[in-house]
């Protein structure tokens, strides 16, 4: 037997790493001598250089970078072959980086623009960014800064400091000295929001809340981020605010596009095409996957399961969900190629006991699962 485990994360519980450790066990138990493949799936937030390091069996570069409120930290970003970096913005920008009051008009997105260029220098020219967990709306000011934009104010002075605060006081903008390396480059971003940059639908009223935005502060981030956006469109005859993902990550979205030609790619599929899942497919008997809820955002966003069932459908590979919770009305998921879903709680149970013993829930779960496949296998 020849499995794939390729689950997303138990969000608040397991890893992708905890859960496929999980499968393994279990289907070593039932199946001994069985081979199995190794997948972690991260959707551009914490974990994802982890998670596509070890899918690809790459390798970690470690840097000093700026955090969000301007202190060196240590950084890592991953190396998956001689031409492509995995960067995540969570190690630089991340949002549990910040140690004192949450406050998005002074965070910087700066040292992940920093761990792009020391990636360029290395010689990587495809760079696969994960967004996701900031705690910035900078429109990215930060990141470009670093990658050599210059910002100047009204009086025609240099603005130093690439945060939130100081989007309001760009009267122009430069890039002339964009770092040249970015032309060579191909960029893809991985984003699985669709927000503009801006208006109520956009990164600072969505997503400015959770990284400490009151409604001052909210109102006044919105009025900087139009400014952002006026003087580009300005200077540089350039407009993609109102781009699909423009407003990920407080905006980084946007100067990606529009300054590094990026593309925004769906999570799943930047990391099933970086560790060639359908070449992995080939004499594979089975595939399990998974997440922590399957309702229907499973679906009509392209959440783990259903990215993973779309390919296993393509090479007619049956394809098994382990999730932690299922919603009602969700059949016409198995449209997009699952052959089965198992729910691991079995009984009502409070929160918090799920939680606090969700591995032994899901190893009971994944024990259930493999016994009712060894029956199939022994039907006529």
């Amino acid at each position: 037997m020849k499995f794939i485990f390729s689950p997303d994360s138990f969000k608040g519980t397991m890893t992708s790493i905890e859960v496929i450790e999980i499968l393994e066990k279990k289907a070593k138990e039932h199946f001994p001598g069985c081979e199995v493949v190794k997948i972690p799936i991260a959707d551009g937030g914490e974990g994802t250089v982890e998670s596509l390091v070890m899918g690809c069996n790459g390798t970690e570069v470690s840097m000093k970078v700026k955090d969000p409120e301007g202190n060196q930290i240590e950084a890592i970003y991953g190396v998956i072959n001689k031409d492509t970096a995995i960067i995540e913005m969570a190690q630089a920008s991340g949002l549990t980086l910040v140690k004192g009051e949450k406050n998005p008009l002074y965070t910087t997105s700066y040292g992940t623009g920093e761990m792009i260029v020391h990636a360029m220098e290395q010689g990587y020219r495809k760079l696969t960014i994960g967004i996701g967990g900031s705690a910035t709306n900078d429109g990215g000011l930060g990141a470009l800064m670093a990658l050599g934009v210059k910002f100047y104010d009204a009086s025609g002075q240099l603005i130093n400091d690439g945060n939130g605060f100081n989007l309001r006081h760009v009267a122009k903008v430069d890039n002339s000295e964009l770092n040249p390396l970015v032309k060579e480059c191909e960029v893809k971003v991985i984003c699985d929001v669709s927000n503009p940059l801006l208006g109520d639908q956009g990164a600072t009223y969505i997503y400015g809340p959770q990284k400490g935005g009151t409604p001052d502060r909210l109102i006044e981030l919105e009025a900087g981020m139009k400014n952002f956006v006026e003087i580009i469109k300005k200077d540089l005859g350039l407009s993609f605010e109102d781009t699909p993902g423009a407003g990920a990550a407080g905006g980084l979205g946007y100067a990606f596009i529009t300054f590094m030609n990026a593309e925004l790619v769906r999570g799943i599929d930047a990391v099933l095409d970086l560790v060639q899942f359908e070449k992995l497919l080939q004499d594979v008997d089975l595939v399990v996957t998974g997440e922590g809820n399957m309702d229907r955002q499973t679906a009509s966003y392209g959440k783990v399961p259903v990215g993973v069932a779309e390919r296993c459908k393509k090479h007619n590979v049956p394809v098994v969900a382990v999730v932690g919770g299922l919603a009602d009305g969700i059949d016409d998921i198995y449209e997009t190629g699952l052959s089965a879903i198992v729910p691991v709680v079995t009984r009502a149970m409070p929160l918090e006991e799920v939680l606090a013993n969700a591995k032994d829930i899901l190893e009971n779960a994944t024990d259930r699962m493999f016994r009712t496949i060894k029956v199939g296998m022994q039907m006529k």
